[in-house]
């Protein structure tokens, strides 16, 4: 297959346009007929007040062996040869299967697990702590509406499809494609329900309310290929037999017989780490961030980032992604985190007595306000007890536990005006941008929920990010707190096998294990621990 890269067009071009532009990087005469496909587009609106936004092409074309002619005539670096990879994994038939594979958790690392299993015949046995999609949605919705108390097992981070479900529903990553996972992942989602232009756009996106009719699709297909599904059930131990998985036992008193155990918990399974701690599973408190939520009017940062083709229908809502590494006396760094154009921020604790922010978008992205986190680093030097494998969780609990006694019993969270925040003044009324989090917010000074090597690092960025993102130190933009989950605060060791050192049979997996960081990743992982198990099986 040939890849052409780099065609770069006006927002408003036509298909003939394009069509011209990539038989010139050819070489090609007009009346030479190929078939070619759109690979992705990309908007670069890097130039938006020179060159203006422009439109970034990757093209395939299917050369049915005239590959190196094609390279040779075009004599151009923006062409090449490429071998597209497909993810694979033969069923090995030298080994009898006793039980069925156990994954614990049903967010992306899990349910791809189970999917690619199941479709090599091996039955396996899903088990979720919260409950179906649907439900699940009617009790966060609920939680937001009417605030109160929590529920702990069905809430954004408990329940089908895992944290993503209530997101943006973001596909983009930075990991490489070595084995044709990454793509692989995208096109089961298409097939299963996402919306087709997922497999082109440069920054592709399902939104909230199409992420969970895909969850269903998924499903389906694994209870089809005679999987099994168990909702609102917990695991609550791991059994081990010198040194090997022998099976689990659930909060309903069932215990469920597997030498073969994916555990996918996500990263707010507080009570299974402790669970698996405790069981002397190997494990280390890593870094992490936190921060909050900031909210500006999507209609200003559309305007920042593509000036007068603001508003265009190909571009639609804009994002934004910024990192700012401070100077050597201050090594933390500070970034933008799930950023949601045209989204809300959510209540996102699994924990009574707790206050948690996050971001999600629907696909139309329709919402007033842009959000996203504005994240610094902690490090394990930062928390009581560093060595401590927990300690990186009972570092988020404290300052999840102040957001939540200011913001009260009726789930309120803290929140400060830009302006405010940076003068260090506590806010006493909004401006024009209002706040999108349920079920409300409780205007304060940050200082008293965030440590204050948070604040000062989030303080000295604003300028620098303003340089980027005209109006992002907008005074009345508002600030929500307290955002701790942004990734796992541990890693559970595992080895090349994908296997825990300790425990023969155990497959530490995805976000929650510390080997992932958002939906396509925790797929990927997913996916790519199942061909490891199953070909021991």
């Amino acid at each position: 297959m040939i890849e052409v890269t780099q065609i770069r067009l006006k927002v408003d071009h036509s298909d003939s346009e394009l069509k011209r532009a990539l038989y010139k990087k050819l070489n090609f005469s007009s009346n030479e007929e190929i078939t070619w496909k759109i690979y992705r587009c990309s908007i670069d609106a890097r130039k938006k007040g020179t060159s203006g936004v422009r439109l970034v092409y990757t093209i395939h074309i299917n050369a049915e062996g005239e590959e190196k002619i094609i390279l040779s005539r075009a004599n151009n670096k923006s062409v090449r040869i490429i071998n597209e990879k497909k993810f694979s994994s033969p069923v090995n038939e030298t080994k009898q299967q006793l039980t069925p594979p156990i994954i614990i958790g049903s967010g992306p690392c899990g349910y791809f697990a189970a999917l690619h299993l199941a479709r090599c015949g091996k039955k396996p046995i899903v088990i979720e702590r919260g409950k179906e999609a649907g439900p699940r949605a009617r009790d966060v919705t609920r939680f937001w509406r009417e605030g109160g108390q929590i529920n702990p097992e069905s809430n954004v981070q408990f329940g089908e499809g895992g944290a993503g479900t209530f997101s943006d529903g973001k596909l983009y990553t930075g990991i490489k494609d070595k084995d044709g996972a990454v793509r692989m992942v995208m096109r089961e989602l298409a097939n299963h329900g996402a919306p087709d232009n997922i497999l082109v756009k440069g920054k592709p996106h399902i939104g909230t309310d199409k992420l969970i009719k895909v969850l269903r699709s998924i499903r389906n297909e694994i209870l089809s290929l005679g999987g099994v599904i168990n909702f609102e059930t917990r695991v609550d131990d791991i059994i081990l037999k010198s040194g090997k998985v022998v099976g689990v036992k659930t909060s309903t008193g069932e215990e469920i017989i597997s030498d073969k155990i994916i555990l996918a918990v996500g990263h707010s399974a507080r009570d299974t780490f402790s669970m698996l701690f405790e069981k002397g599973i190997p494990m280390e408190s890593k870094p992490f961030s936190i921060g909050a939520r900031i909210e500006h009017p999507q209609k200003m940062i559309d305007q920042s980032l593509y000036g007068h083709l603001s508003g265009h229908e190909k571009l639609g809502s804009a994002p934004y992604k910024f990192v700012r590494h401070q100077s050597k006396g201050n090594a933390r760094s500070c970034y933008s985190f799930c950023m949601c154009p045209g989204g809300l921020v959510v209540a996102a604790s699994s924990e009574p007595g707790h206050t948690v922010t996050n971001g999600m978008s629907s696909y139309a992205r329709a919402d007033a306000n842009a959000n996203s986190g504005f994240m610094v680093e902690v490090f394990p030097k930062d928390f009581e007890n560093p060595e401590h494998p927990l300690s990186g969780i009972n570092f988020q609990r404290k300052w999840e536990q102040k957001a939540y006694e200011i913001g009260g019993t009726e789930g309120r969270a803290p929140a400060q005006l830009l302006g405010d925040f940076m003068n260090n003044y506590a806010s006493s009324k909004l401006g024009e941008v209002i706040p999108s989090y349920r079920p409300g917010v409780v205007l304060t000074d940050l200082r008293e929920c965030l440590p204050n090597y948070v604040i000062q690092t989030m303080q000295r960025a604003v300028n620098r990010v303003s340089n980027q993102i005209a109006g992002f130190d907008r005074k009345d933009a508002v600030l929500t707190a307290t955002e701790t989950r942004s990734s796992s605060p541990l890693r559970i060791n595992r080895e090349s096998n994908f296997q825990c050192p300790v425990a023969e049979g155990l497959y530490p997996a995805g976000e929650g294990a510390g080997y992932a960081g958002g939906i396509l990743s925790a797929a990927v992982d997913g996916l790519r621990v199942a061909r490891a198990l199953n070909l021991t099986m």
